[in-house]
């Protein structure tokens, strides 16, 4: 049976610059992989252009890495303080209930955004071994321009504890993030192709390897009847 792994993106792109080149390389490994966009926009904030390109943009990009679904929800963006948690803790675990993955990739609980940090909590939350299945491997991804732009030693610092060789899928990773036109930016801005592209490979020299992906594990269980390697 082949392994079920969600990630849980605050927004459109955010899984791409996190862990895009590790979703490149379970699906080419033969996972089931799902993609939550937690968040839509909505006037006056965001015009409605925008938010459909976001969304085009997103499933050309998940098409692109062979992911199996993508699932938007409609919280609104930049607002995720105004809503109740438990709401957003509810659309998690009906969604985890139906699929019963083995792994989550969420946002950092340290990220800038609060958007983020809302989602680090409700998708734990939602992923609490209280039932008979749950996700046995949670791990928290870095963003650019949200990961290290809080206030280190003050906040939550990221500091990766795993890490995932991507050498072989980081063209396929920028190949993925070139698919969110309206979200790229020029160097030396964070969100730029030449930023992720040294992210991973700064991240993959850490290890020895050309590039990676850093995480931080936030919690691991190795079921007795399951073989641990």
């Amino acid at each position: 049976m082949s392994k079920k792994v969600i990630i849980i993106a605050p927004h459109p792109d955010d899984e791409i610059l996190g862990v895009g080149g590790t979703i490149a390389r379970l699906s080419d490994e033969g996972a089931e992989v799902y993609v939550i966009i937690a968040t839509k926009g909505y006037p006056p904030l965001f015009d409605e252009e925008s938010i459909n390109i976001g969304r085009r943009e997103a499933l050309e990009a998940h098409k692109f890495l062979k992911v199996k679904e993508t699932f938007f929800l409609s919280f609104p963006a930049a607002n995720l303080d105004s809503i109740p948690s438990r709401e957003i803790n509810d659309e998690f675990a009906e969604i985890f209930k139906s699929i019963k993955p083995e792994i989550i990739f969420i946002p950092f609980n340290g990220d800038i955004h609060i958007d983020h940090q809302r989602i680090f909590l409700s998708a734990l939350v939602a992923a609490r071994p209280n039932n008979l299945e749950f996700p046995l491997f949670i791990y928290a991804y870095e963003t650019l321009s949200e990961t290290n732009w809080n206030a280190p030693y003050l906040t939550p610092n990221f500091v990766p504890n795993l890490f995932i060789d991507i050498s072989q899928y980081l063209d396929k990773k920028i190949e993925a993030f070139k698919k969110y036109k309206s979200q790229i930016k020029e160097f030396p801005n964070e969100r730029s192709v030449e930023s992720l592209k040294m992210l991973a490979m700064l991240r993959g020299s850490t290890v020895g390897c050309y590039a990676a992906e850093a995480f931080v594990l936030v919690r691991g269980f190795y079921k007795s009847e399951k073989k641990i390697l």
